[in-house]
């Protein structure tokens, strides 16, 4: 537990000074797509009722059906170039779990729930958490600075895993990588396309989302070059307790500033 260095691969500091069995013990546990479901859909419920009004008001489109008001999402976190001035940094993880009507949430958990388990295979559930968290952000990095546009959804986190795959592709190489490469590069450039074609959705986000998972997932690298460490699973619950002192603080600065 307090070795210098693991005597089988010579990993620095395998046991992190004890913390490494208990964040392998808890990210062992954690399913991240069923969490980040029921994280989207406590958060799209509590965002109807702030203001149950809003949904009464007739849709313009099936994809305005059941949407949250303004003032709702900016009260639990939407991001934009006005929080990015007023300095609410928490906006860019908070928002990632913000949705804007039921086909929102509806398409993008679907997309969650297929793509996190194809990358918790490959990365590691550790690298996953990690994975998704940057994706979002850069996302929404971009989007602020190319268009300052208030702006929510975890679309951005998903074309980060599809970014990862994407990378993992390219990096392993040989018949089954270029497979992934061919496979979730198209579903990525298909979805990039398909977002001009409909409105008010946010590419930029899109684009940041995708480069951001490629470049996370190089940086992390994948199961086949080296298998999760005690650093791995510690860098996980960091960013998990990163997201939900984001939301501690999106509720203090909507109800009791």
């Amino acid at each position: 537990m307090d070795a210098d260095a693991c005597f089988y691969c010579g990993a620095r500091r395998p046991g992190l000074w004890g913390f490494g069995p208990l964040a392998s013990r808890l990210i062992g546990r954690l399913d991240f797509a069923r969490a980040v479901t029921i994280a989207c859909v406590v958060a799209y419920i509590a965002s109807i009722l702030l203001d149950p009004r809003a949904v009464m008001t007739p849709p313009r489109s099936p994809f305005d059906m059941l949407s949250p008001s303004f003032r709702a999402l900016v009260t639990l976190g939407m991001t934009g170039e006005v929080a990015w001035r007023a300095g609410w940094w928490w906006t860019l993880i908070t928002a990632i779990y913000l949705h804007g009507s039921l086909l929102h949430i509806v398409f993008n958990l679907l997309w969650v729930r297929q793509l996190a388990p194809a990358v918790e295979e490959l990365f590691g559930p550790a690298r996953l958490v990690v994975i998704f968290t940057v994706s979002g952000v850069a996302g929404f990095v971009l989007s602020n600075v190319a268009s300052g546009e208030w702006t929510i959804g975890a679309s951005g986190a998903v074309f980060g895993l599809l970014g990862a795959m994407v990378a993992y592709g390219r990096s392993r190489g040989g018949t089954f990588g270029t497979a992934v490469f061919r496979q979730y590069g198209q579903w990525a450039a298909l979805m990039f396309i398909f977002g001009f074609f409909m409105g008010r959705v946010n590419n930029w986000g899109h684009a940041g989302g995708f480069v951001g998972g490629y470049l996370a997932a190089l940086a992390v690298g994948h199961g086949e070059r080296r298998t999760e460490r005690g650093l791995d699973r510690v860098a996980a619950l960091a960013t998990v307790g990163l997201t939900v002192v984001a939301f501690a603080l999106a509720l203090w600065n909507g109800f009791l500033r």
